[in-house]
């Protein structure tokens, strides 16, 4: 398939005013990891103090979850995106502010984040269930390549411009930034036009227990989904701790690295997610779940040049291997997610998949801000690349993760595989 094939999908009017709302917040959003992580060292130089700050966000995000997926399943899915995006805007001016004018504390910057913590509980169930709603299905795994390509190509400059910013006039600029492309991508969401809640599903509406625990339901009789989510809350936590924590840290105290070069370093991140976009435009992933889970070890050969060779070039190719591995997961588990969950539970779904996946995020955080203090960065680092290698291989053991393949049924079709969870091709694991 060419290219120019692939960006075919943008002629569905829906998902092309859905991709300008997503591409705008993105704009500003890439920005936020460098101009907070050095807003707090700024603050505070110490690993414990971005660790709260960053460990709270995660928690709250956490706490709020399932509520966000069953309310993502209700509501008008871009309703909710907009009323996510008012108080997005709303807490990144806020912190913005403080920040420019001097003011900010550790307590006021741990609070407002953990503001946005909850609000993106509600975001990210909403944005997964929506794809599948403005494109056909045989797009599918296109229109997720373009929305990640429109990700990680901002953030080639993104966090440069941001590392820049924090050098030159400081961390609340980009932080004003961010709120700025909020506000756009909520006029750019009112065009969209989902269809009525009622032309999505049928039946009477139940108790939220009811609904989440149907969500539970559909995410545990699939084992490839339950598999993978494990093996990502453990090493998602290994990864908050590592590049989140330690890497902003050692950037700070390595005059070979500093805040200007972790910025490059994560625009060479983002850099090889945009090359495997290009990629993924045209290859058809036959086992997605297969090529994903082999890819994300290579997320930890940064770890172990940050441990062993924490300069920029040597640490900016890790990172590069890294954008494009992540690439490959990516997009093969939301296409693997839109062809095999019914869309009417897919946020329900899909607040259980972040449950898991960042359950152990806060604990990694606050976890590595005290190893930090107590054991020798390099044997750390390597330590954790080890360790994360070992669990996103042992996911790979279950059937069901290595063989799930592309599926052309709809599957909230009555009668389908997906939606009745009823049968298997031969050779192949149950597609429910």
């Amino acid at each position: 398939m060419k290219v120019r094939d692939s960006m075919g999908v943008l002629s569905e009017r829906r998902f092309a005013w859905y991709f300008a709302a997503r591409t705008v917040s993105t704009t500003g959003s890439v920005m936020v990891p460098v101009a907070l992580a050095f807003a707090v060292l700024h603050i505070d130089q110490s690993a414990g103090a971005l660790a709260q700050v960053l460990g709270v966000r995660t928690l709250t995000m956490v706490v709020f979850l399932l509520v966000g997926g069953v309310v993502a399943d209700r509501f008008s899915r871009i309703v909710v995106l907009q009323v996510s995006h008012v108080l997005t805007f709303l807490t990144q001016a806020l912190a913005a502010y403080l920040i420019i004018s001097g003011d900010a504390t550790l307590t006021q910057l741990t609070v407002i984040e953990g503001v946005n913590g909850a609000v993106s509980a509600f975001t990210m169930p909403a944005m997964m269930g929506i794809v599948p709603q403005v494109v056909d299905r045989t797009k599918l795994q296109q229109a997720n390549a373009l929305l990640s390509f429109s990700r990680s190509g901002l953030s080639i400059v993104g966090p440069a411009i941001a590392g820049l910013l924090v050098v030159g006039v400081g961390p609340g600029w980009a932080l004003a930034i961010d709120a700025l492309t909020y506000a756009v991508a909520i006029v750019c969401l009112s065009r969209v036009g989902l269809p009525r809640r009622s032309q999505e599903v049928t039946g009477p509406r139940h108790s939220m227990v009811r609904e989440l625990r149907e969500g539970w339901s559909e995410f545990t009789r699939r084992e490839w989904l339950w598999v993978v989510v494990l093996a990502f809350g453990l090493t998602n936590a290994i990864h908050a701790g590592v590049i989140g924590v330690l890497g902003p840290l050692i950037a700070k105290s390595t005059a070979s690295i500093g805040e200007a070069g972790w910025g490059l370093v994560l625009s060479a991140e983002a850099i090889g997610t945009v090359l495997m976009t290009l990629v993924m435009l045209r290859l058809q992933l036959k086992r997605p779940l297969r090529a994903g889970m082999l890819a994300i070890c290579v997320v930890a050969v940064p770890m172990v040049l940050l441990g062993a060779a924490p300069a920029v070039l040597p640490v900016a190719i890790g990172f590069f291997l890294a954008g494009a591995a992540v690439e490959v997961f990516g997009v093969g588990w939301s296409t693997a997610l839109h062809e095999h969950v019914p869309v009417h539970v897919l946020s329900r779904v899909s607040s259980y998949d972040a449950l898991g996946s960042f359950v152990a995020i806060p604990i990694g955080t606050f976890l590595y801000g005290w190893l930090a203090t107590t054991v020798e960065t390099e044997t750390l680092m390597l330590v954790s690349a080890g360790v994360y290698v070992v669990i996103s291989l042992a996911a790979l053991l279950s059937r069901s993760v290595r063989e799930l393949g592309r599926s052309s049924e709809d599957p909230d079709a009555p009668g389908s595989q997906d939606g009745a969870g009823t049968g298997a091709e031969a050779g192949e694991p149950s597609r429910s």
